[in-house]
Order: C-alpha cells, then structure tokens, then sequence
C-alpha cells in the first residue's frame, strides 16, 4: 500500500491512504491519525489500512479527495531516529580516488552510518533553505526505509523482516563545511541540512519483483534545472543492503517503531568522467559531489558549481511503465532571508 503525511498546520500532519496510481487519497483518523500512530500500533492497523487501499484502487472508497503532492509532507515529517548509512561504496571509493587515498579494508565489510538531525524535516515540495552559496550545497538522492521496532543485536533476516516501507530522500549536504567538521573527529552536525523525503511511502510488498534481497532495483532519476542529471539503479553496486544497514544500526541499541535507515547516495560503477555522465551514455550521478570527482581525477580540479540560489531539483522513480511511484522531490535552493517574507 501507499501513504502520505497532508500539512494541516500540526507538527506530525495527517496521515492518508493513496492510490496506487497517486491520483486520490483518503484520510484515516479512525484507523491512525498520523503515520507515527500506524507505525506504533502497526500489527493492529495494517490490515484495516490495506483494505482502504484496495478500495481506492478499485474505485469505491468513500471520501476521498485528490491527491495534491504539493500538500504532502514527508511521510514522517519528524522522526524518532534519522540514521544515513554509506551503501555504495563505489560513491567511497571515487571521494578517496580525488585525494589519493585508499579506501580502507573495513569499509567492504563494516557499513559507514552517520545520525542526522530528525526532529524537523521539509517537505518534498519546500525550499532547501540555505544562508550563503558558499556553504558547497549539494543534493543526495538516495532511497530509505521506515522500520517496525527492531531488537538489539537482531540478525539481518530478522532486520529484512522490520523494514516497514520504503521512501526516497534528498540528504542535502553543505560540502564545504564538512571538511573541518570531520577534522574535530566527532562526525557531522552543521555540514547536513534539512531532509526531504518523496510525497509517499510504500511497503516492499507494493513493489514486487523489484523489491528483492532488501534493495530497490530500479533506476532513480534526478533532473537538476529540467535536465537530466542522474538515472542510476539503485539495486546495482548497493554494498550493503537495508537489511545489513538496519543490522548495523540495530548492533547496540533497540530502534523504534519510525526509525528512518538511507541508503546514502546511490552511485554506479561506471567508466571514467567523459562516460559516465546521461549526455555521454553514462547512468549520470545523484549528487554533485561525485561529478566533481570524475573532474578531479581526470582533470585535476573540479568544474561543476554547487547548487546555487533558484536552482532546482527533482528526485523521482518510475516504475516499468514510467508511472512514478513514490512521487516527485521536486525543490528550489533558496536563500533563507526569503522564508519569512
């Protein structure tokens, strides 16, 4: 099934049922009334949900209302816990390639996961607010699961089987921060801005064959200012799957029920800068950085600007038929001074 979280002016907006075509919805408020409230309780509601969604599919479900994306909140517009792991390590490998290091042996075997902020995300419309261009802003397409409480220490099957839905992310970074909040050796806090998540959340069972071995095989797609700019598969190069990532994050502590796992960037092994991007037949990049490192690696420096004020970015994945799923991350990059006005 398909849900989404509409603004109403509350802090934890109103969770709804939406057709798989995303074309209508309906709120639920006698079955939960936000998707924090379903993901507690979710062996009691799930049934009682999926019967709302199969009546919207076949057309006869009372009050429903269309589905305007524009009006969706991230499906979780907070989060108990915001956990972003580092699945592609083809996406490592290319950020020490540009510095001439090597990737260390444990990288291969042990996943990279950092903690961001989760007590306010945007929504996939909002503007990604930013005080200065100098920051390095840049997009992170990545794909993310919610899960189900998860037990410490739990085994990576057990792991697969909490994994309640699936969701896209933009993790935007402000790269030129981060360099000098990595040196203090206590990880990152002001270089990780705001998160947006896709208008809707789906359960892996939703997905079909597609959904296989806890990864999403299907291309994501990221247009930047209406060009093509990314299309790689995110079930290809994936390291490490989300029942591993889960696994990990789960080592020493229990996670609860709205616990948010990424995949980090999702990245393709691909030739060499002159052939991996869309343009020259490559599968193209979901976030700046790495475009950067092609041209640093082939030319010496990089070429390609962050994002800049009223640039715009849009995150999306179809389906075989090229019917979108998730919806679209569709943002602006504006200046923060513009938000009260």
């Amino acid at each position: 099934m398909k849900l989404a979280t509409l603004k109403d002016g509350s802090r934890d907006g109103r969770l709804v049922v939406v057709s798989r075509d995303l074309s209508l919805c309906q709120p639920v408020p006698e079955i939960a009334a936000t998707l924090q409230h379903a993901l507690d309780n979710w062996d009691l509601v799930a049934q009682r949900l999926q019967a709302v969604y199969a009546a919207l599919n076949r057309g006869d479900a009372a009050d429903t209302v269309p589905l305007d994306q524009r009006a969706c909140h991230s499906p979780l517009p907070r989060a108990y816990q915001w956990a972003d792991g580092s699945a592609y390590i083809n996406h490592v490998e290319l950020v020490r390639k540009a510095r001439n290091a090597e990737v260390p042996a444990s990288f291969y075997t042990d996943p990279l996961m950092y903690q961001g902020g989760s007590d306010s995300f945007i929504g996939p419309n909002d503007p990604i607010f930013a005080l200065s261009e100098d920051w390095g802003i840049d997009l992170e397409a990545e794909v993310a699961v919610i899960t189900g409480d998860v037990a410490m220490g739990v085994t990576v099957d057990a792991a697969a089987a909490a994994i309640r839905l699936v969701m896209l992310v933009n993790d935007v970074s402000l790269r030129n921060l981060i360099p000098n909040e990595l040196a203090k050796g206590f990880g990152f806090f002001q270089s990780k801005a705001a998160s947006a998540f896709s208008p809707v959340a789906v359960t892996p069972d939703e997905l079909g064959e597609h959904w296989r071995d806890s990864k999403l095989h299907l291309p994501l797609v990221v247009e930047l200012n209406g060009q093509p700019f990314g299309q790689p598969n995110a079930g290809e190069d994936m390291t490490f799957n989300f029942a591993r990532l889960v696994a990990h994050a789960a080592a020493t502590r229990e996670l609860a029920a709205g616990t948010i796992i990424g995949s980090g960037t999702v990245s393709n092994k691909q030739g060499n800068l002159h052939g991996s991007s869309i343009a020259n037949g490559g599968v193209g990049y979901c976030c700046l950085a790495e475009v950067r490192m092609y041209e640093t690696i082939e030319t010496g420096k990089p070429q390609t600007p962050f994002l800049k004020f009223g640039d715009r970015v849009r995150i999306e994945m179809p389906d075989a038929t090229g019917a979108s799923i998730f919806g679209a991350i569709d943002q602006t990059v504006v200046h923060y001074g513009e938000k009260s006005r």
